[in-house]
C-alpha cells in the first residue's frame, strides 16, 4: 500500500480530473484518504497564485513554490502520521518542471538548483504518476477556459513536458497515457496505490 501519492503532468494533462476520481474510488474501498494540492490555500500559496498571474520575476516564483511546499509539507506529514492516504495534485516535480524551463537561461541546471532549495524539508512521494500528453493536445482541452495563465503556451508546455520526462525515472515515478479513458487512467492508479 502507498500513502504518499502525487499527481503530475502539463496543464490540460487530466490529473486534476483523475485525483479525484481516485479519491472517490479509494473512500468507497472504505479508505481513509485526503485530496490536497499545489499551490495551496494557504497565505503563501496566494502569493504564489500571484506570482503567476503577474509573471513574476522566476526566482521569486520559484522560492515561493519552494515556501509554500516545505509549509504544505508539514500538513502532509500530519496526515501521513495518523494513517491517511495521502493524495496531492501538483508537487515539488511541477516545480522542477515548470520553473526549470523559467530558470533555463538563468542559471546553470536548473533542475538540479530547485531540488537543493527543499532537499531533506519535504515528505518524498511512494508514487508520482506522470500524465504523459502531447502539449498541442492538452492545450485544445482548456481552450474554453475563462482565462489562461501565463505557462499555458505551447512551447513553453513543450520544454515543461520535455522537463517532466527526464525527471520521470525512478521507482518513485509512473507514466500513464493521459488520452485514456477517465476509468481505465482511474483503476490504473487505484489498483497501483493499494498494491
Amino acid at each position: 500500500m502507498k500513502h504518499f501519492i502525487t499527481f503530475e503532468g502539463i496543464d490540460g494533462s487530466g490529473k486534476s480530473t483523475i485525483s479525484k476520481l481516485v479519491l472517490e474510488k479509494l473512500k468507497t474501498m472504505g479508505h481513509d484518504v485526503v485530496l490536497t494540492y499545489e499551490p495551496t490555500n494557504s497565505w503563501i500559496g496566494k502569493c504564489v497564485q500571484k506570482c503567476i498571474e503577474t509573471n513574476s520575476d522566476p526566482f521569486i516564483t520559484a522560492f515561493t513554490f519552494i515556501a509554500d511546499r516545505i509549509e504544505h509539507g508539514i500538513q502532509i506529514q500530519k496526515w501521513l502520521d495518523t494513517g491517511k492516504i495521502v493524495l496531492c495534485d501538483r508537487y515539488a516535480e511541477s516545480t522542477y518542471a515548470y520553473q526549470g524551463v523559467q530558470l533555463q537561461d538563468k542559471i546553470k541546471n536548473p533542475i538540479k538548483w530547485l531540488k537543493e532549495l527543499s532537499k531533506d524539508r519535504i515528505p518524498q512521494p511512494d508514487r508520482t504518476f506522470i500524465f504523459v500528453i502531447d502539449p498541442e493536445k492538452s492545450l485544445s482541452r482548456i481552450q474554453n477556459r475563462d482565462k489562461l495563465i501565463p505557462f499555458e503556451r505551447l512551447s513553453f508546455l513543450e520544454k515543461v513536458h520535455s522537463n517532466y520526462l527526464k525527471l520521470a525515472s525512478g521507482k518513485q515515478f509512473l507514466k500513464v497515457d493521459a488520452l485514456k479513458e477517465k476509468e481505465h487512467l482511474t483503476n490504473i492508479c487505484v489498483s497501483d496505490i493499494i498494491k
